[in-house]
């Protein structure tokens, strides 16, 4: 019985169904062009909504440190200056700790660190005194009441991240 070999088409010409065409490139590389432009804005909102979000951390942070401190100073547990109502003299206060106690010898901090403001991407904040007006841009610089980012940007809702 002879054997049946198969027989390999010998020819170096690559058939007409192999490989793509320039017409099939062109109009992948324009699906994928009109698909990553669409991204980019969605990408840029969404690193946008990533710093509000720690915006809002960090100064939800900050004014519950100073909160702390107000309330410790009216339970008479820490020594506090005539006129400052009980709140702090300076964010550096709150990182640095204060001695709390009749013997002075404990001594309490209420933040870790001054966080960096991701908006304005320094760790200068805004800070407002009790004695100040709800809307001031100056610190009359003998507590702190409370504190805002330095930005005058406007956030993705449509207020200013200083009104925060």
């Amino acid at each position: 019985m002879p054997s049946t070999v198969a027989v390999k088409n010998k020819d170096p010409r690559p058939s007409p169904e192999s490989g793509i065409t320039l017409l099939e490139l062109i109009i992948a590389a324009s699906i994928l062009l009109i698909l990553s432009s669409a991204a980019l804005p969605v990408l840029r909102f969404t690193i946008v909504r990533q710093k509000e979000a720690e915006l809002r951390h960090d100064l939800r942070e900050m004014r519950d440190a100073v909160d702390r401190y107000k309330d410790y100073s009216d339970r008479g547990l820490i020594r506090v200056e005539a006129g400052s109502e009980g709140y702090p003299p300076d964010l550096e206060t709150l990182v640095k700790g204060v001695n709390i106690g009749a013997g002075a010898t404990q001594k309490i901090r209420f933040l870790r660190r001054i966080p960096m403001d991701p908006i304005t991407g320094q760790a200068d904040w805004g800070l407002r005194a009790i004695q100040d007006d709800p809307d001031s841009t100056s610190w009359g610089g003998k507590n702190v009441f409370d504190v805002h980012t330095k930005s005058q940007a406007t956030a993705l809702d449509g207020t200013k991240y200083s009104d925060w």
